[in-house]
């Protein structure tokens, strides 16, 4: 075989080589492109074994509780942390037990629900504080948004009875109403408010995975 020869056929080998590592490289690449997105996994809150709760002060003696029954919303895992979350409540589902005192909530002096119907809470960031998570969070109520921060602990994933795979998420924190524009203050003659500005909000939930 001449020179020129041999140089064509060692320069087809080496070009068959790099050939195939480069195939190799995206094959790879796309293993590990394909191993990030499988590791998002999304979870449906499960209203049957949910709560959203509130309490307020009342004449600065007691505090009232009171919660929503209606509410959809998700949280989004990555590679088993918490990467967002979502949840949209129905204002008029609001319930203290008491009908004179709900139908006050859902006028305009408080929550006014015919103009304003849910209340919105989405995460944009979040941050690692131990062995909890701090959800950040836009919070809408009455038109208003504002931040708010979440430290939530996050339980599981574990399987139900039915074989399919839940997580558990507790969370507590608070606000001032006045924020969003509930600014009802009605006061005893002793100066107390009747109802307290600080809200304090608790969230214990279930969610189930998503399955395609």
């Amino acid at each position: 075989m001449s020179r020129a020869a041999l140089d064509l056929s060692s320069g087809a080998k080496k070009g068959n080589i790099m050939h195939n590592r480069i195939t190799f490289s995206i094959a790879v690449a796309i293993g590990l492109l394909g191993g990030v997105a499988s590791a998002a996994e999304n979870y449906k809150i499960d209203p049957a074994h949910t709560s959203l709760t509130f309490s307020v002060r009342h004449l600065g003696i007691n505090s009232v509780k009171g919660h929503f029954d209606q509410f959809e919303g998700s949280v989004l895992l990555e590679n088993g942390q918490i990467k967002e979350a979502a949840c949209t409540i129905q204002v008029p589902s609001i319930n203290t037990g008491v009908k004179q005192r709900d139908d006050h909530l859902r006028s305009p002096d408080f929550f006014d629900a015919a103009k304003y119907p849910t209340i919105t809470f989405k995460t944009k960031k979040f941050e690692k504080s131990g062995d909890q998570t701090v959800l950040i969070a836009d919070f809408t109520i009455r038109g208003v948004t504002k931040e708010l921060r979440l430290p939530v602990k996050l339980n599981g994933p574990i399987k139900d009875a039915q074989g399919k795979e839940r997580i558990g998420l507790e969370g507590r924190t608070t606000l001032n109403r006045k924020d969003y524009g509930i600014h009802f203050n009605a006061a005893l003659e002793s100066g107390v408010a009747v109802v307290g500005e600080e809200v304090v909000i608790e969230i214990n939930l279930e969610a189930i995975k998503e399955t395609s």
